[in-house]
């Protein structure tokens, strides 16, 4: 069992809001749409099968999911993304990784580039952060449903998970990227709900920041993930013990 993390919780319950909104929606689509450029057989395509998992988990529409599907795999128009993920330097020099799915390039780096200087930070070539993170599979569950840690770790570890953390609101159990499906297949077997199940930029070591400076960067996260392209955002910060999300 790993310490908690505040942002984390924070940044899912922003999630949760997203989807009642129909942000994540549109996420989970475009994630479909680009599993299945490499099979639109869930069966044989493991990201797909994840891709469809996480939009289930949000009650996106079986239609929606179909319909994804057939643009990913070329038989509907529209299916027609690009995977670009920017990296970059916020204040306090935090770093950030941002995932996008774009139609058009130019655009997407415009925005992106946009935001950062607005919000006081620079970004940077690839490779210029991404050393900072792991990626990791990360399945979410929510702590009302399972309030008992010896029975989350127990799940965990019969689905041959590496970690479980304790992230207020939530347990998030991590995995190796090469394990995810496996342990989220093995997960769903025992009857484990989840609240969310995907791979994700996990910090190797997280900066503390004082109130200002969270502020500051919960207002950059929160313009990121309002522009269209933009599907997931990381960053390497934690917050202060009394802040209030």
């Amino acid at each position: 069992m790993s310490g908690h993390s505040k942002w984390a919780n924070i940044q899912h319950r922003k999630g949760r809001q997203d989807a009642k909104r129909g942000k994540e929606f549109t996420k989970a689509a475009k994630e479909i749409i680009i599993a299945a450029k490499s099979g639109g057989d869930p069966a044989g395509n493991p990201r797909l099968r994840a891709a469809i998992a996480a939009a289930k988990a949000i009650n996106l529409p079986k239609d929606k999911i179909e319909s994804a599907i057939r643009k990913g795999t070329g038989q509907d128009a529209g299916g027609e993304l690009f995977e670009i993920t920017y990296e970059g330097y916020a204040v306090s020099g935090v770093a950030v990784m941002v995932e996008t799915a774009t139609d058009n390039k130019n655009r997407t780096v415009a925005e992106v580039r946009h935001l950062f200087t607005k919000h006081g930070g620079s970004l940077g070539e690839s490779g210029s952060v991404s050393f900072m993170f792991d990626k990791l599979g990360v399945i979410t569950l929510n702590k009302e449903k399972y309030p008992d840690e010896d029975t989350v770790m127990n799940f965990a570890l019969e689905a041959g998970a590496d970690d479980v953390k304790d992230d207020e609101d939530i347990w998030s159990i991590h995995t190796a990227m090469e394990d995810f499906n496996a342990v989220r297949d093995s997960l769903e077997k025992q009857g484990v709900e989840m609240e969310s199940a995907s791979l994700a930029y996990v910090p190797k070591n997280y900066i503390a920041v004082d109130k200002e400076a969270a502020e500051k960067l919960i207002r950059f996260n929160d313009a990121l993930e309002d522009l269209d392209d933009v599907q997931n955002v990381y960053f390497n910060f934690d917050l202060p013990d009394d802040f209030e999300g």
